[in-house]
């Protein structure tokens, strides 16, 4: 137990030290992270991190993706809330140490957005064989802040001082067995455009503003890009919405055609076959007007994020029909202007810009194989 107040106040200060030091040098520090792993399991040449199973070598279509659901599935890793872990958390005042991550940014350092909402967890995926898969059973959102912001901030420690431990990360060893850490997964979609008259493609990329979010603060990613969870906590939205396409509608409507994300689903399920939004872009789905592809999986090196690395290619005939008007701001940061789908552009994103992992290899991949 502390002697004093003082105590408290010190922790807590160290704490806040190393968490602004993660939030101003978040990009450097995952260059850094990037360099602790084999280049075998880079993706793309970017930091981003993966096995050979996450990694096809053609692009999958989205909607072929078998889902399977396992809600009794246990957890049995790493939570981020073993006794280790909590030593390098601050103090409360009664002298002990908060109990996760979660719960002390939460209390000392909350973003606009911050929330544990139900989640889909990743329990295996082989997106390489014949009947590409992905195994999910339930889990939470502060699942992933508790093992993996809190990760980061362990690295983050050891780069100020390289006598801080990190038993948290190094007990969690290969970040992409999703067997030792709770897996969260977000669908995050490169979104282009393709003008049917010239032919040329561009494509939309988000600021994520540090003040607004608990996680890749001051990086660049592709837009649009969620958690893969349900819309609402009633229970039929579990297996209503378990659907990537459903999901990566829902995030579309609110990031480029800013939708409200209530759905009203806590009173009933979304009812998507009679959504405009989405009857619109499915039928254009089915009519070859847009194009949705899965060209892998993988997981930040610093905050052990896992993102499913979708493309989605619409002509500017249903893109305008969507869009009309881009919003260029949303709850989480801003909107950057339409970017040339372009090896420069992309080049510029990918090496020079403080661009997350998985939007970089987003960008390469999708390159790489001709979606655009």
């Amino acid at each position: 137990m502390p002697e004093s107040t003082a105590d408290v106040e010190a922790s807590r200060h160290a704490w806040f030290a190393v968490r602004r030091h993660l939030v101003e040098h978040r990009y450097r520090l995952g260059l850094d992270a990037s360099d602790e792993f084999p280049a075998a399991h880079h993706v793309a040449g970017t930091p981003l991190l993966a096995p050979g199973t996450w990694l096809p070598t053609t692009p999958i279509p989205l909607t072929s993706i078998t889902l399977e659901f396992d809600p009794d599935a246990t957890f049995t890793g790493v939570t981020g809330r073993e006794p280790a872990a909590r030593v390098q958390l601050p103090l409360r005042h009664d002298g002990t140490h908060y109990g996760s991550y979660a719960d002390t940014i939460a209390d000392l350092a909350p973003p606009a957005v911050f929330e544990d909402r139900p989640t889909y967890r990743l329990i295996a995926a082989d997106l390489t064989g014949p009947k590409p898969f992905l195994r999910l059973g339930r889990g939470t959102y502060f699942d992933s802040i508790n093992t993996g912001e809190a990760s980061a901030h362990e690295f983050t420690a050891q780069r100020l001082n390289p006598n801080a431990p990190t038993p948290l990360r190094s007990s969690i060893g290969a970040p992409w067995n999703p067997a030792n850490r709770p897996t969260n997964i977000a669908i995050s979609t490169l979104t282009i455009r393709r003008d049917v008259d010239s032919g040329e493609s561009t494509f939309y990329l988000h600021w994520r503003d540090p003040a607004k979010v608990g996680h890749a603060g001051g990086l660049y990613q592709v837009v649009p890009s969620g958690i893969f969870q349900p819309s609402a906590a009633a229970p039929w939205n579990e297996q209503d919405d378990f659907s990537l396409w459903h999901n990566l509608t829902r995030e579309l409507a609110e990031e480029l055609a800013a939708h409200t994300e209530d759905y009203g689903s806590a009173t009933a399920p979304i009812p998507y076959a009679n959504w405009p939004f989405a009857t619109h872009l499915t039928d254009a789905l089915q009519a070859g007007t847009a194009r949705a592809h899965c060209v892998g999986l993988g997981v930040d090196p610093l905050t052990f994020a896992t993102d499913l690395l979708t493309v989605l290619s619409l002509d500017s005939t249903i893109f305008d029909t969507l869009f009309p008007d881009l919003p260029t701001t949303n709850p989480e940061g801003r909107l950057l202007t339409p970017q040339p789908f372009t090896p420069e552009v992309i080049n510029t994103f990918t090496h020079q810009n403080p661009t997350q992992p998985a939007g970089a290899a987003l960008l390469q991949l999708a390159w790489s194989h001709g979606l655009h």
